[in-house]
């Protein structure tokens, strides 16, 4: 189909969910409500590092209107030598994250958690555990972490063949880095810091959950997986995956931090001990404190360039912040922060470190902004060295199809390019600024997912159309699957339903996560619908008593392909299906598959700030973001993710950040402390959607959601410097910090 005859593909139709969710009748897991329903709530570490001594339970477990205790003991034990893999986490440092067993190792580590008639009683039995600790040092930062007698965590992590605190590395190498430095005329090293920030979803974390006698388990929760809540629970609890039945409710926001689990767990511990059904919420403080942040993180760069512009080597070393447990985004960081960029000789390296905080957990693109931020720097000082424009630098050297990265792959199609010579010709490029106002520019690069995907097709007796999926929703991703699905069967995108389905009702599907759900739901939808025209074809067939091969679908009627296959006046879906009965039966088909060919996806921006010298304020007055997109299904979202991650970058670049104190406790656990941007730090944000079709997809699609917030930290950080002529190489870039660098 030619692109221009598109009736529902690239069209901004209207959100399915946004009645629900403006009227307020979406259902979110903490307005799951059950009969019988009981509390719980969790007794949390108020150490940061001890080994726990032993529990007492007796006082709490006799408090009136306490059903059940649960404990560490009440889990699967998994033995801490033995990797127990699912998907990319480990169990063995998930269940110890749910509740700690041998130790505690960050303040607000789940301990213990009771099941009461109210909350009230709950936290008041919590109050009765007594807990005896045997406290230890602790580390916070990076250094404290790695410095020699540094307190160590895990007793069975070693590094260079000595207990350490780094539990992995990661290596990228291509060329040879030190010939490379050798040809370069411009040689600069810089090192950079990035606070821990948090992702900021506005719906804290909930879950509902009913065991019944013979272990049958039902959870509603706020997850960015179903599947993936299943297999947790199952692993840590010991309920078969086949027992329970995990059901999405709708989500308010997740972005990477609602993949893993926290509460689903523990409630499943205190209902099955119970025989009630047991309802869990986080405050806003236990989200801040115990759920995972992004990593902080400790990098150093260091780029040569010929003085034609050519970069002739490049070498990252990125330190990240794990928390509690190994897990730490270092492939994001070493694999992503050069990948716009065709270098003969490059070496990065990455450092999992682990330290006395929550467990981090996935933000958009994990690890890639932090690597960004420190090579988009230094390319900075590079161009200025060199006297060359920061964009037609980047242009000089930028990676395109048939570039072996860094990071191993060699490009297929894609728009890095296409992107670059974007903001060139747009006019934010040759905008005038005036005094104390800066230009800054970055790129960025997140590799994008594919996965098990799983979707079903069915026709209504009525000629409707439901598709159920099995990714939650949390970028628009139902209004596109209707609007592939409408323009596939030739039929008014009004009529076609989407609906997520739970572990009950579609087969398995992956996370929503990685830029991966409209990419790898397009896949099985389209494969779907394909199967569902082609029976419908054949009931044509039966119908007119032809071949199915003489017969074609369109404008959602089947028709004869032809003169020569009769004159028979088409079908349309409306009276095919309501002859299903008589021609076979209900018509409907599904497809599950892991999906392939994500590629990556590939973004510039340019920022423009005014820095307000007397209070230290860097304002934000315009914003443009390029990015290949692959192809826009629904540009409204497209654009509205751009802006989005855009946003969040901000927060990183200007405010947001964890304070911990001398006692090792987080001081801003709430957003009155912790500063996410407001409407009134923005302007509207230009967006700009390069279309390089995706050649391994029927639709052309590219995942969006993770790349853009790849290059705002590096973007502003420069456009700071360009309007008061310094640097920052730390962050956030808050108002104190910049009032310090001015009187330096």
């Amino acid at each position: 189909m030619n692109e221009m005859d598109n009736k529902w593909i690239g069209k901004n139709t209207i959100r399915p969910d946004g009645a629900d969710k403006v009227t307020g009748r979406a259902e979110y897991a903490a307005d799951t409500i059950m009969p019988g329903m009981i509390w719980g709530k969790v007794l949390r570490s108020p150490h940061p590092h001890a080994t726990i001594k032993s529990i007492n339970t007796k006082k709490a477990e006799e408090l009136d209107g306490v059903f059940s205790v649960a404990t560490s003991a009440d889990c699967v034990d998994f033995p801490v030598d033995t990797p127990v893999i699912l998907g990319i986490q480990d169990i063995r440092w998930m269940a110890r994250n749910v509740l700690a067993k041998e130790k505690v190792l960050f303040h607000g580590h789940p301990i213990a958690a009771v099941a009461a008639r109210t909350e009230e009683i709950a936290e008041k039995a919590c109050e009765l555990i007594e807990v005896e600790y045997n406290i230890h040092p602790w580390a916070i930062e990076i250094d404290d972490a790695i410095k020699p007698n540094a307190p160590i965590l895990h007793d069975f992590i070693n590094f260079d063949g000595k207990p350490s605190n780094i539990a992995g590395t990661l290596e990228h190498k291509k060329g040879n880095i030190e010939e490379g430095f050798k040809e370069a005329d411009v040689v600069i090293e810089r090192e950079f810091e990035t606070a821990a920030v948090h992702q900021g979803y506005l719906e804290t974390h909930a879950c509902l959950v009913s065991v019944s006698p013979d272990d049958r388990t039902t959870i509603w929760s706020s997850s960015q997986g179903q599947f993936m809540v299943r297999a947790m629970t199952s692993f840590i609890t010991g309920i078969p995956q086949s027992s329970i039945r995990a059901i999405p409710a709708e989500i308010g926001g997740g972005f990477g931090g609602k993949t893993i689990v926290y509460l689903e767990p523990v409630a499943t511990i205190l209902s099955k001990k119970s025989g009630r059904p047991v309802k869990m919420v986080m405050t806003r403080e236990e989200v801040m404190r115990a759920s995972g942040p992004t990593s902080g993180s400790k990098s150093k760069v260091k780029i040569g360039a010929k003085n034609n512009g050519k970069i002739t080597a490049a070498q990252g070393t990125f330190y990240l912040q794990a928390g509690a447990f190994p897990g730490a985004p270092i492939r994001g960081a070493a694999g992503c922060c050069l990948a716009p960029y065709d270098i003969p000789n490059a070496h990065t390296f990455g450092y999992d470190v682990v330290s006395n905080r929550s467990k981090v957990a996935a933000y958009r693109a994990p690890g890639a902004p932090i690597g960004a931020y420190a090579v988009e720097c230094v390319l900075d000082e590079v161009a200025e060295a060199l006297k060359m424009c920061p964009l037609e630098f980047r242009l000089k050297n930028a990676a395109k199809e048939g570039t072996k990265a860094v990071h191993g792959p060699t490009y297929p199609v894609m728009g890095y390019v296409e992107t670059l010579e974007a903001c060139l010709s747009h006019p934010h490029y040759k905008a005038p600024l005036k005094k104390l106002q800066g230009r800054g520019y970055a790129s960025g690069f997140w590799f994008n997912a594919g996965g098990e995907s799983s979707a079903q097709v069915n026709i209504t007796e009525d000629g409707n159309v439901v598709v159920t999926t099995g990714h939650p929703d949390i970028g628009g991703s139902r209004a596109s699957i209707a609007n592939i699905t409408a323009e596939l069967l030739g039929i008014d995108v009004n009529r076609v339903s989407v609906l997520i389905g739970d572990t009950a009702t579609i087969g398995f599907s992956n996370l929503t996560g990685g830029s991966r759900v409209l990419f790898a739901s397009a896949l099985v939808v389209t494969e779907s619908t394909n199967q569902v025209i082609d029976i419908l074809k054949d009931r044509a067939s039966k119908i007119w008593n032809i071949d199915k091969e003489a017969i074609e679908w369109e404008n959602g009627e089947a028709r004869p392909a032809g003169d020569n296959a009769g004159k028979f006046k088409p079908l349309s879906l409306v009276e095919l299906a309501e002859q299903a009965t008589p021609t076979g039966g209900p018509i409907g088909a599904g497809h599950q598959v892991n999906t392939v060919g994500a590629e990556g996806g590939f973004a510039t921006h340019i920022c423009d700030v005014e820095v307000d010298i007397e209070l230290g304020i860097a304002r934000i007055i315009r914003y443009t973001a390029a990015q290949d997109v692959g192809k826009a299904i629904h540009p409204a979202y497209v654009e509205g993710q751009l802006q989005g991650g855009v946003v969040q970058g901000i927060g990183w670049a200007l405010n947001e950040e964890y304070i911990y104190n001398k006692e090792g406790k987080l001081d801003n656990p709430g957003f009155l402390d912790y500063r996410i941007p407001v409407c009134s730090d923005l302007p509207m944000i230009d967006t700009i959607l390069v279309e390089v079709p995706n050649p391994q997809h029927p639709q052309g699609v590219r995942g969006v959601g993770e790349v853009p917030i790849v290059p705002p930290l590096s973007a502003i950080a420069n456009a700071i410097y360009n309007a008061i002529g310094t640097r920052f190489y730390s962050l956030p870039m808050s108002p104190p910090k910049v009032l310090e660098k001015i009187s330096d």
